[in-house]
Formats: C-alpha cells, structure tokens, sequence
C-alpha cells in the first residue's frame, strides 16, 4: 500500500494548477459553498417575508434579483436554496458512500453466493429509480425533505456497492494482497488497509459526480412537489412556481435554472479534473 507522501502532494498541486476543468469546477463548487455559508447568517431579506404590494419586481438595489409572484426576495430565495441543495447531497452521498462501499467490500471480500447476493440486490434497487420511490413513499408517508432524501440515499446505495466491488475484485489480485494473506492476515484487515485505501480516489471522483446527480435529482422532486416543502426555499420548487409566470417574468425560471447549473457544471468539471489527476495512467502518460 502506497503512502501519500509530501513530495507526492506537492506533485498533486502542481499538476492540478495546470488542469483548467479542476480549477474551474472547484472555483464554482466553492462560489455553491461559501453562497449557502453565508446565507446562514446573512441575506438580503428574509426569504420567507411576503409583500405581495411588490410582487414581480425587477432587479433593484433593494431586491437585487427583483421578486416572485408572493413579493419574497428572490436573491434571498437563491441563497438558502443553496444550503438545502449541499445538505441533501451530503446526506445522500454520505447513505450511498457508507452502505454502498460496506456492501461492495463485502462482496469482493466474500466473493460466491454473497457477492452474487449484494448484485442481485443492486439490480432490483436499480428497478426503482429515484424518481418512482419517492412517489411510492409520498403515497405512505406523504411529501417532504426526508423523504426525498430517502428515496435518492437508497438509489445511491448500489451505484456505490458496484463501482466498489469492481474496484476492490481488480485489487484482491494484487501481488501486494496475495502477500498479505500469505502473511496470514484476515480478510476484514487486507479490505481495510489494503484494498479500501488503494480505491479511494475512485471513490472520491465517484461521490464528487453522484453530489452533482444529487442536486438534479432534489430539484427535480421538488419541482414535482415531492421533496422540499414550503416555506423552506428549494431551486427545484422556486422552477415550479415560475411557470405561470414564465410570459410575465421569465427572470424567475432563469435564476434557479442557472443556479442548479452552475453547481451542476462544477461538480462534474471537478470530478473530471480529479479523475485525471488521480487516474495513476493518466498521470503517468502527463
């Protein structure tokens, strides 16, 4: 098992200075981040005040991104939004990260009747997209952040266990493995010094594109009414409530479009850029 060595990060950060798509991306992943931190503390208005004598306003001093059909603040409305997009994929990378990477171990690990198992399993999961298992558990529990939140964690979890048991099947067949069994050493000890670390950076290139599917996938539930609910700000719902003022005040339908973008694009341009950055093929043929 190779160490990262300070010589090695050094390597890193001047290799990533020359990557454009790395840069970029993590520039807009940190404009998402500090945008939801700040709005923790701060914003223009409160998003919930409603003032529907102004409602429809255009771009002011007072209200920088004008206002919605109710009279909200709708810059105020952008930067809260941002903390419910970060929360909802940190939660469901976390669920599909712990699960799905314990669960793929595991079948590299164990191999016969339970890898053949964790598959099978991943292959009923995938029969239930997102999508449909958040209408089926709105039609039990009813509508909101949770279980959105529940129906994409689960969606999640055999996206992680296959990229997991692909990864981990490749390292069990390394040299420095069959040493280590040799040496006597379990099979739970080898997944955890051996062959967990060596696909870490699969690992990580992998949650950083599945937090980008998790900020489409909350948006698009909330744009149907599934996930977030009012009065928590959501871009998918603030994308709802903009079509019927779409002729009126199209800026409205713009906004949170172009903020889910945004954060989309980053993440996959980061993605992309650590990919090759850690890719030890890619990094060699550089």
């Amino acid at each position: 098992m190779r160490s990262f060595m300070p010589a090695e990060a050094a390597l890193f950060v001047e290799r990533a200075r020359s990557n454009a798509s790395f840069i970029v991306g993590t520039l807009l992943v940190l404009l998402l981040f500090v945008t939801a931190a700040v709005s923790l503390f701060w914003t223009p208005h409160s998003p919930t005040d409603i003032d529907v004598a102004n409602r429809l306003q255009g771009p002011s001093a007072t209200h920088w991104f004008g206002t919605d059909s109710l009279g909200r603040d709708v810059s105020s409305l952008l930067l809260v939004g941002a903390q419910n997009s970060i929360a909802v994929g940190f939660i469901v990378v976390g669920i599909g990260l712990v699960a799905g990477v314990a669960l793929g171990a595991l079948a590299a690990a164990r191999r016969g009747w339970v890898e053949e198992l964790v598959m099978r399993s991943s292959d009923v999961t995938f029969a239930f997209p997102a999508l449909l298992l958040a209408i089926m558990l709105t039609a039990l529990y009813g509508p909101g952040l949770v279980i959105s939140i529940i129906a994409i964690g689960i969606y999640f979890i055999p996206v992680f266990a296959r990229i997991t048991r692909a990864s981990a099947n490749a390292i069990w067949e390394r040299e420095f493995v069959l040493a280590a069994r040799a040496c006597g050493k379990g099979r739970f000890r080898i997944t955890v010094e051996h062959v967990l670390p060596n696909i870490a950076s699969v690992l990580i290139v992998q949650a950083t594109t599945q937090f980008a599917v998790a900020i489409l996938a909350e948006a698009a539930l909330s744009y149907l009414g599934l996930g977030t609910q009012p009065p928590r700000p959501s871009w998918g719902r603030m994308l709802n409530e903009a079509q019927s003022q779409m002729f009126q005040a199209p800026q409205l339908a713009i906004y949170p479009g172009f903020a889910i973008a945004l954060a989309v694009l980053g993440l996959n341009l980061m993605g992309d850029g650590l990919r090759d950055l850690l890719d030890p093929k890619l990094a060699r043929r550089r």
